[in-house]
């Protein structure tokens, strides 16, 4: 399975769930690395867009695609099974505990959950503590200009 992550270009190249860590997320608390990818590459995009003004815009993103085994087990977690109110802005630190047990737990490499931004489209986060995580790669990065209507 292809899965895609937008990121500056001087992260492109690692897969590290770090930064995540560093700042915590909305699937995520500070100190719990996860690495957020989306199921397609117009989600990843929308994923950084809804966080960014023309003014705010890099110019330096890179599309980066992921190649997952088929066999790497995931874990899916429906929409039912979320806090009210999961997809608010800012995020609610129940989300944060859905990710942080995802982790703890560490049965699981991939953990499919619902897109806050897309409805329908699905975010996969990666566990780089498990051990599968060895066997995901980075098969392809490319420059990715924004198209700046997106944002007027």
């Amino acid at each position: 399975m292809e899965v895609f992550r937008l990121a500056r270009s001087k992260f492109a190249s690692i897969l590290s769930g770090k930064g995540a860590a560093f700042h915590g997320a909305r699937w995520n608390s500070i100190g719990v690395e996860l690495i957020y990818t989306a199921s397609n590459r117009s989600l990843a995009m929308a994923e950084v867009a809804v966080h960014l003004t023309l003014a705010t815009l890099p110019e330096d993103y890179m599309m980066v695609t992921i190649l997952i085994p088929s066999d790497v087990a995931i874990k899916k977690f429906a929409v039912n099974k979320l806090p009210a109110n999961w997809n608010a802005f800012p995020h609610h630190p129940k989300t944060q505990s859905i990710g942080d047990q995802f982790v703890a737990e560490n049965k699981f490499c991939i953990l499919q959950i619902p897109s806050a931004v897309t409805q329908g489209d699905f975010n996969l986060l990666i566990n780089p503590m498990h051990p599968d995580f060895k066997r995901i790669s980075i098969i392809s990065k490319e420059k990715f200009p924004f198209d700046k209507r997106i944002f007027k």
